[in-house]
Order: structure tokens, then C-alpha cells, then sequence
């Protein structure tokens, strides 16, 4: 993909506002102008903030009508019906992630803005978690009521989809970054993230299930932290090659 040149007052006004008055912007600043940015775009479209919300609760919701409603049953399957809509409700909307500012060139314009790459794109991939992760987690509880979790379950439920929906994000960043450039990119992106994912998948299923259960959740919330810490660590910067690469 050939590099274009915008208008830097369209593509990043925050940026161009303190560059016009003089004033320096760190890579911080930067990264916080940019969440910023999105955040207020993002309210702009609500069709692609409720999409994945609502896909998520439909999937809840319907299995308990195609399984059986006792509640033994439901519970068995309950965690892995919660974690698979989760990720599918994720993986719908890793295609937006950096597919509006590749095409209206804001994309071209961070990297010759020269800021860092890795902290502006560590601050999208932080405003998708706030918009996808965090009502994902506030929905959980909910659905797993629906699937027989017991009360005392769901601080566990919860703090698991938090911190695995943080490595979800993490993981859509590299492989929104991979497929820029590829047109229709929907099935590729799947293909990419959905073996990366399966750690979060099975260390956030097993969690779920010692929280229903009444068991220590201790070990896969620990796991799925190190998971975290461990995409906060690298996947920025891979998402960062993988857009230069991508804009070239």
C-alpha cells in the first residue's frame, strides 16, 4: 500500500492543535490525545459499539433454550458457552480496529508524526478494550445467570473475562495490523487471532468452571495475567511492525 498524504488537521487535529500553539507533545500526551480521539469517534457509529454486545447476548441467551434448562446441564456448559461467545463477540470487532483511520490516512500520519508508533497504537488498542472489553465484562454476570451460575460465581466470572479480554484486544492489534492492507480481511483476521486466543479460551473456561464449582480460581486468574502482562509487553510493538509494514 502506497504511503498518502492528508491533511494533518483531518487526520490528527489533537496532535496539530498543540503543535500550533508551540507546545511539545511526549509520546504519553500523544498516546492520550489519540484515546481520546477515539473514544469520541467510536460514540459516532453505535451500530459497531452494539454489535458484539449484541451478539454476545444472544448467544448466551440461546443456549440454555437448545440445551435443556435444568440447571446441572447449564452449568456444565456454561463456561465454555460464556468464554466462545466472547471471543466471536471480539473477534467481530477486530476488523474496525484500525481499518477507518488506515483509509481516511490517519494511520500514515502517526507514523510521519513522529511520535511513537507503539504508544499510539497501545492507545487505540486500549480505547477497543474500553468499548468492547470492559461491557463485555459489566454483560457477564448476566449471562451467566442465565446459565445457572450460582451468585457467588460471579466476581470470579468477572475478573476473569476482565483480564482475558485485555489479551483478546492485545492479540486483534497484531492481526488488524497483519491484514491492513488485504482486502476483505474478515476471515483472514479469524485465522490469525483464533490460535492465539485459545490459551485465554482455556485458562478463562477453567476459571469459570472453579468459580461455579466453588473452587480456587487462583492459578488460571493468574495465568491469564501473565497472559496479559505479556501482550501489554509485545504486542504493541508487533502491531507497530506489522502497520509499517502494511503502509509501505
Amino acid at each position: 500500500m502506497s504511503v498518502r498524504l492528508v491533511q494533518p488537521a483531518v487526520a490528527v487535529p489533537a496532535l496539530n492543535e498543540y503543535a500550533a500553539a508551540g507546545a511539545p507533545v511526549g509520546a504519553l500526551e500523544a498516546a492520550a490525545l489519540a484515546l481520546r480521539r477515539d473514544l469520541k469517534l467510536a460514540f459516532r457509529k453505535p451500530a459497531q459499539l452494539v454489535q458484539p454486545l449484541a451478539f454476545f447476548a444472544l448467544v448466551t441467551m440461546l443456549f440454555p433454550l437448545a440445551i435443556s434448562p435444568e440447571l446441572a446441564q447449564l452449568r456444565q456448559v456454561a463456561p465454555g458457552a460464556l468464554w466462545a461467545a466472547a471471543l466471536l463477540a471480539s473477534l467481530l470487532a477486530f476488523e474496525f480496529l484500525f481499518r477507518d483511520d488506515a483509509l481516511d490516512g490517519t494511520l500514515e500520519q502517526y507514523v510521519l508524526s513522529g511520535q511513537s508508533l507503539t504508544a499510539l497504537l497501545f492507545a487505540k488498542t486500549l480505547a477497543h478494550w474500553l468499548l468492547t472489553g470492559v461491557p463485555l465484562a459489566c454483560m457477564t454476570p448476566f449471562a451467566a445467570l442465565s446459565l445457572g451460575a450460582p451468585t457467588s460465581a460471579l466476581p470470579g466470572i468477572s475478573a476473569a473475562v476482565v483480564l482475558g479480554s485485555i489479551t483478546l484486544s492485545l492479540i486483534g492489534s497484531i492481526g488488524a495490523g497483519i491484514t491492513l492492507g488485504i482486502k476483505r480481511s474478515s476471515a483472514l483476521l479469524s485465522l490469525l487471532t483464533l490460535p492465539l486466543s485459545l490459551p485465554v479460551l482455556i485458562f478463562g473456561a477453567r476459571a469459570t468452571q472453579l468459580a461455579i464449582a466453588g473452587g480456587a480460581l487462583v492459578a488460571p486468574l493468574e495465568l491469564l495475567a501473565a497472559l496479559a502482562v505479556l501482550g501489554v509487553t509485545l504486542a504493541p510493538l508487533a502491531a507497530a511492525a506489522a502497520v509499517r509494514i502494511s503502509l509501505e
